[in-house]
Parts: C-alpha cells; structure tokens; sequence
C-alpha cells in the first residue's frame, strides 16, 4: 500500500508542479482538479474491489484458457491415436490387399495352367479321332479296293469261265457243290 501511495504521488507531482504561475491547491489549476479527480477515480475503484474482481477474472479466464488448453491436449492425443489406428488398418488392408492380388495372380496362373493342360489333353484327342478316322477310311479305301477287286476278279473269272465252259462241266461243278453244300450241312 505504501508504494501505491508513493507511486501515486510521484504521478501527481510531475504535473502538478509544472504547472508553476498557480497555486498548487487551487480549483482553477486543472492539474489540481484532474489530480483530485484521479484519486476519487482510484479510491472508488479500491473501495469497490475492482482491482480483485479483475484479478479473479483474470484468473477466471486463466483458468478457462487452461482447461481449453487440456481439453485441447486431450483431443489432440486423441487425433493422434486416432491417426495410429487409421494408420494400422489402412496398412493391414494393404497387406490383405496384396494378399488377395498374390492369391489372384497364383489362381490365375494354376488356370492358365489347368488350361494349358486340358488344350493339350484335347489336341491329344482330336489327333487320335483324327488318326482313326484316317485309319478307318484307309480301311474303307481298301475295302472298297479289295470289293472292286473282287468284283472284277469275279467277272473276268466269269467271263473267262462261260467261255471255256460247257454243259458238260456245267453240271459236274453243280454236282460237286452240291455235295459240298450237303456234307457242310449234315
């Protein structure tokens, strides 16, 4: 309290003095008048409690900025183990990503493969269809050879066997066949 008062003088004697031509206490020197004014102004701001009610609301305040400030802390770490965890599913969806693509591509290439396989299991197929068609009418061919054959065989042997052929040995060939025929049978 002392140095307020001290300090209070000190501020109301620099103006105060320099006034100089006017008495100090005089209503008409307005460095007297503005002083008196000055000191009701303190007095009545110390008899209402200004400066503590200040003080408190500064405190007030000091104290609302620091509970912001925790809050703030609290919501940044929270962001922070937010981000970690957004972090770690994103790197584990990468992996179960690459998982999958790996697994994809190996399925790919088991089918491609498969594939490959059965192309050639069908070619296989196809080449021996193929072969036996080709066997089978070469058979056919040669059949047909050996029937057209025959068939010429056995004209010309007509041919040259109605020539040379008379009643005679007309009749003894048909008995020896039938004879043939008869011992065949029985």
């Amino acid at each position: 309290m002392r140095l307020t008062l001290t300090a209070l003088f000190a501020v109301i004697a620099g103006p105060a003095l320099a006034a100089g031509d006017k008495p100090f206490f005089s209503l008409s020197n307005t460095d007297f008048v503005v002083s008196i004014a000055f000191l009701i102004f303190i007095g009545i701001l110390l008899y209402y409690k200004v400066p503590g009610l200040v003080g408190g609301m500064l405190d007030k305040r000091a104290a609302g900025i620091k509970s912001e400030l925790d809050e703030a802390k609290a919501l940044r770490e929270e962001a922070q183990s937010l981000l970690a965890s957004y972090e770690r599913k994103q790197k584990e969806v990468q992996e179960q990503a690459d998982r999958i693509v790996a697994a994809a591509k190996e399925e790919a290439t088991n089918a491609a493969t498969a594939a490959k396989d059965d192309i050639a299991k069908s070619i296989t197929r196809r080449l021996a269809a193929a072969e036996e068609q080709i066997a089978s009418a070469q058979a056919g061919a040669v059949k047909e050879v050996r029937d057209q054959a025959i068939a010429v065989a056995v004209g010309a042997a007509k041919d040259v066997i109605a020539k040379q052929m008379d009643a005679k040995a007309a009749g003894s060939l048909i008995d020896d066949a039938i004879g043939t025929v008869g011992e065949k049978l029985h």
